[in-house]
């Protein structure tokens, strides 16, 4: 692509025009090939400025930069090398890689879920629905990413936007006509999904997290609210919105360019879930709608994965699903890894690996876990960590939340990163003791699964919560290898 013909997208303050053509466009100086347009933008850890020569180096042939004083220098000192200064870097980064791979969110229909919990099995969920009907889709979330039937890993929930247009470029060249994105705070508030049009946008929730970034719960809402605001793009064509949740009905209530759906249990809901019967392996509601009412029988368990199949069926209504499809692809279930996972065993004892990392999220999962042992009179046993680097104040609260809903807690590491497990283990420990529950503290995460596995009895249920679909565990040093679901299934081996 000519890049005078990329000038044209970007909103350059200054430009030098040059006879170059951009090949690619890359925001890390270490992917730059031959002809492609490196943008180099402030972040919150580092300043891509400072990789120019890299870049160059390596064969950028067109930087753009949001650094006055490096695009008077590039000018003087690279007099044949496109350049442009911007006062936004990432919306650049967002302009310039939609024209170099052609728009092709243009040619997506793309329904984002945005929320602290119920993300990731909400996406999959209604990308299931939309599959169910013959739709071809991209996925883009937590745990992977799909490309119409290629399954690739997710390093991040929501990526740079360089990295989503390619995705949706490969989509697109496949067949996809669907785009289903988790959408986080962290990338609202950086503008990583700049100029995404997006026509269906769910809300599942909100419950204390990422305040290390945020700072506060009213910052944290506003981040979740803009993707209903329209980030770089009109505001979404449909809103999904729980009105269980207070800030969701917060939202539900600004909501004045977009058509409103409301999903929950109360005489509020749009989408509501009446006569909830669950049992373990299998969750059954009617469905109650403005459209009339359906039978929803579904293989995921829990009040959670009403709530969750509830926004999916919402927001597969309105991309034009009948009721009686939804129902259908429901019942067809979706599994998501690391959510509420069953690890299989002989012995009685149930054996669940789930990403729970809130204490809103960890009380959800105990819950679950105390109907389906009241069944069979066993008792609930929990492991949990706090990782490491990210918000103190919810390790107490999440202690507190183990502690009140289960009858043996172990207290391990999470992802400590580059601080002393110990010490997190602590802060943690304090909610815990304010319950007075039993509790085993054991910092080595291995020895901690067995311990708690070894400490149930036919009829229990162990919760091992918080790293979910995760394969390795982050120390100081870097990242190790490491399964929760791989470990649990060994302990039980060695049970038989």
């Amino acid at each position: 692509m000519d890049w005078n013909d990329v000038l044209r997208e970007i909103a350059a303050v200054k430009y030098a025009e040059a006879a170059v053509t951009v090949h690619g466009v890359q925001y890390d100086s270490r992917r730059v090939q031959p002809g492609d347009l490196f943008v180099a933008m402030r972040g919150g850890a580092t300043d891509g400025n400072r990789f120019l020569d890299k870049a160059i180096a390596q064969g950028a042939i067109a930087i753009v930069t949001d650094s006055a004083d490096v695009y008077e220098a590039l000018r003087r000192e690279h007099p044949g090398t496109g350049v442009a200064l911007v006062e936004h870097g990432r919306r650049a980064l967002a302009e310039a890689s939609s024209a170099v791979f052609g728009h092709p969110q243009q040619h997506l229909a793309l329904s984002a879920v945005t929320g602290t919990n119920g993300k990731t099995t909400t996406a999959f969920l209604l990308e299931a629905m939309l599959k169910g009907i013959g739709r071809s889709c991209v996925l883009i979330g937590t745990i992977e990413t799909h490309i119409v039937k290629e399954v690739r890993e997710s390093p991040h929930t929501t990526p740079e936007s360089r990295d989503v247009l390619e995705l949706f470029s490969d989509g697109v060249k496949a067949g996809a006509t669907e785009a289903v994105m988790e959408m986080s705070s962290h990338a609202l508030e950086q503008e990583r999904v700049w100029g995404l049009p997006v026509d269906v946008a769910i809300f599942t929730n909100l419950t204390q997290d990422h305040l290390d970034f945020h700072g506060s719960m009213e910052n944290y809402f506003a981040a979740k609210a803009r993707l209903f605001e329209g980030v770089g793009a009109p505001p979404p064509r449909v809103a999904v919105v729980n009105v269980d949740d207070p800030y969701g009905q917060r939202l539900a209530a600004t909501i004045d360019r977009s058509q409103p759906v409301r999903y929950g249990f109360g005489a509020a809901a749009d989408f509501c879930a009446e006569d909830i019967r669950m049992r373990a392996g299998e969750t059954r509601f009617r469905l109650r709608t403005p459209h009339g009412a359906v039978e929803i029988r579904s293989p995921l368990t829990g009040r959670v994965n009403v709530y969750n199949l509830l926004a999916a069926s919402a927001a597969a209504w309105a991309r034009g699903l009948t009721l009686d499809q939804i129902a259908t692809a429901a019942g067809a279930g979706a599994q998501v890894p690391g959510r509420f996972e069953v690890v299989p065993s002989d012995n009685g004892v149930t054996v669940v690996v789930d990403y729970a990392h809130t204490d809103d999220a960890l009380r959800n999962l105990i819950a679950l876990a105390r109907e389906l042992v009241n069944e069979q009179g066993g008792r609930v046993i929990t492991l949990f960590g706090c990782g490491g680097d990210r918000d103190r104040t919810k390790r107490p609260r999440m202690g507190r939340a183990a502690g009140e809903g289960s009858d043996l807690v172990v207290l391990t590491s999470d992802n400590p990163r580059s601080e002393e497990p110990g010490a997190i283990l602590a802060e943690a420990l304090v909610g815990v003791k304010e319950t007075g529950a039993s509790c085993i503290v054991e910092e080595d995460r291995a020895s901690a699964i067995e311990t708690a596995i070894r400490s149930a009895h036919k009829g229990d249920i162990v919760l091992i919560a918080g790293k979910g679909h995760e394969k390795v565990q982050v120390l100081r040093n870097g990242s190790v290898p490491f399964d929760d679901v791989a470990v649990a299934a060994q302990v039980l081996e060695g049970l038989r």
